[in-house]
């Protein structure tokens, strides 16, 4: 279950398009420094669950493939790329992003919300149950490309 961090993307206040970042500061119970989620400005309100959303390239590639589509990098609007692991898995459970230890909430079904800012033709129905995870920071530490996606130590 240990994957790696691909990509990272924070949009600064809501509707904004996601930016690509190097690194971030994921802050328990807040969320990723600069991100709209972070400021208490997000389209879908302020919330410990959402503090970081987590998709997988390989279902983004699935997606591209079965329906015919290009996702460019970041426009899934979730926080964090990663490869290698399986995150549809993580739902109630801990496990370490670089430094930070996040416990995963709720799958991160897609919505029209999403549709209506990628005007990718059905996006939402290609992201079905391979739109990510969305998980709580329960401790506070760097995010950087790269870094390691895998188990919490107790």
């Amino acid at each position: 279950m240990t994957g790696t961090v691909e990509r990272i993307h924070v949009a600064p206040t809501p509707g904004a398009p996601p930016e690509r970042v190097e690194s971030v500061r994921a802050v328990a119970g807040e969320g990723l420094e600069g991100d709209r989620y972070y400021e208490g400005e997000g389209t879908f309100g302020r919330g410990e669950d959402r503090a970081i959303t987590l998709i997988e390239a390989e279902a983004l590639a699935a997606a591209e493939r079965d329906y015919d589509i290009d996702l460019e990098p970041g426009i899934h609007r979730r926080n964090v790329t990663t490869c290698g692991v399986a995150l549809n898995h993580l739902v109630d459970t801990r496990f370490r992003v670089g430094d930070a230890v996040c416990e995963g909430a709720e799958l991160c079904e897609p919505c029209s919300y999403l549709e209506q800012h990628t005007e990718v033709p059905d996006v939402e129905g290609a992201l079905v149950h391979r739109g990510g995870l969305r998980a709580r920071i329960v401790e506070t530490g760097p995010v950087s490309e790269g870094d390691t996606v895998g188990p919490a130590s107790e």
